[in-house]
């Protein structure tokens, strides 16, 4: 699978010795933790929230919790592609530092909301301006030694997974001791604000602008390259799919774990452990899925990590028991972890370095589509005919993105150097 002919061997090798490419990827490693972690703060209280916003019946607790969730993804969309081509241009650091900055500044703008409506606001202008995992992939995959795509992306997902995994828990704790849903909003802003100096000071970039006449001059030779290569195309279906599928069950766990165990007093916890344990998982898989890619094929580990969600997705369907839910949520986490990585390094193995930015903000709106649709269609799914068939919407979606993978994804094949 090659969709513009591919780097040289000249430029393979050179890229193979750009110094500094290990230190970039674990520097981008730890800020994808501080990052993922500070907006993870928040996604267990989000529902818990809606009350002091006029929100109090159950089917609009459902309902707003989808359309917040999704808001950011959804406008992310649609702003990723400029984005996307404008990193190609400035530099991809410059990226990381515009969203670092819009999470900060409407973090707070969140957290000093008196309505919904404004709540929502703040969240969806977020996506206007933010994407900063698009960000930080598109930099790492322009820096890397190639035949290190899928190790790399690998880790910088389990620095995402970290985040992930930590960052919920540790909302809920602060939300149940202070008896506030505000306050992580505001500490989350302070540590997304810590995350802009970060990458200000500690991220290095090797990049070099294109030159006039390259083929990255213009968005429109980025949208021309990815709708007219099949297995593109496909690999933007695989990322929409995804997503869609994983992101379907998140605006409903804090509220399918209050039907399982009613609301204790560290209710907050208890969602923040059932959020956190998938991203516990994927932390553990990413590194491992990653490197076998490069070694045994990315599509074929792509197939194995989408069976897998399939087989540990329909179980959740039946669950009763919280500590079994939580258990099936962790053995969720073991597969849906390597889908993305996965996919964006067989997406990176076919595109030169200097289109990257552009073919991942645009295929970033597969993803950002799948994760603002994916909240709402669970959320509606819930209030309307109740929560286990956001479970089994899930487990259909993650079958149909199986039979996608094998019947339109090919695998990628390394140039004849002969």
């Amino acid at each position: 699978m090659r969709y513009d002919g591919g780097m040289s061997q000249i430029e393979d090798m050179q890229a193979q010795e750009t110094s500094g490419w290990r230190r970039t990827l674990w520097v981008m490693v730890g800020i994808q933790v501080l990052m993922t972690g500070s907006f993870s703060f928040l996604s267990p209280i989000v529902p818990l929230m809606l009350p002091s916003l006029g929100v109090t019946t159950v089917e609009g607790i459902d309902i707003w919790s989808g359309l917040i969730t999704g808001s950011t993804s959804f406008v992310a969309a649609f702003a990723s592609p400029v984005w996307g081509r404008i990193a190609d241009k400035h530099g991809r650091k410059l990226s990381l530092l515009r969203s670092s900055l819009a999470i900060t500044t409407f973090t707070i703008v969140m957290a000093m909301s008196t309505n919904v409506w404004q709540f929502f606001g703040a969240r969806a202008l977020m996506g206007m301006f933010a994407g900063f995992s698009t960000s930080a992939i598109a930099l790492v995959a322009s820096q890397v030694p190639e035949r290190r795509l899928g190790y790399a992306l690998g880790w910088l997902s389990s620095g995402q997974m970290v985040g992930s995994l930590v960052g919920p828990v540790l909302g809920g704790i602060l939300a149940d001791i202070t008896g506030s849903y505000r306050i992580p909003f505001f500490i989350t802003s302070a540590l997304t604000g810590g995350g802009v100096v970060l990458v200000w000071f500690a991220v290095k970039e090797n990049f070099v602008p294109p030159k006039e006449g390259a083929k990255s001059r213009s968005m429109l030779s980025g949208l021309r390259l990815l709708i007219g290569s099949a297995s593109l195309m496909a690999l933007f279906f695989v990322l929409l799919m995804a997503q869609f599928s994983v992101r379907t069950v998140q605006p409903v766990v804090t509220i399918f774990v209050q039907e399982l165990i009613g609301s204790p007093p560290q209710i907050a916890t208890l969602a923040g452990v059932a959020f956190s344990i998938t991203g516990l998982a994927n932390l553990m898989a990413s590194p491992f899925l990653g490197n076998r890619s490069d070694i045994i094929g990315y599509r074929r580990v792509l197939l194995i990590c989408l069976l897998g969600a399939v087989l540990t997705s329909l179980p959740q369907i039946f669950v009763d028991n919280y500590w079994v839910f939580v258990a099936e949520r962790f053995a969720v986490g073991l597969f849906i972890g390597g889908i993305l990585p996965t996919a964006n390094a067989l997406i990176g193995r076919g595109v030169a370095r200097e289109n990257r930015g552009t073919i991942y903000g645009m295929t970033a709106s597969a993803s950002f589509l799948g994760n603002s649709m994916g909240p709402l269609m669970g959320g509606l799914i819930a209030a309307g005919l109740g929560i286990r068939y956001v479970f089994v919407l899930s487990t259909v979606l993650l079958a149909a993105n199986l039979i996608w993978v094998w019947l339109k994804v090919p695998e990628f094949k390394e140039p004849s150097t002969g």
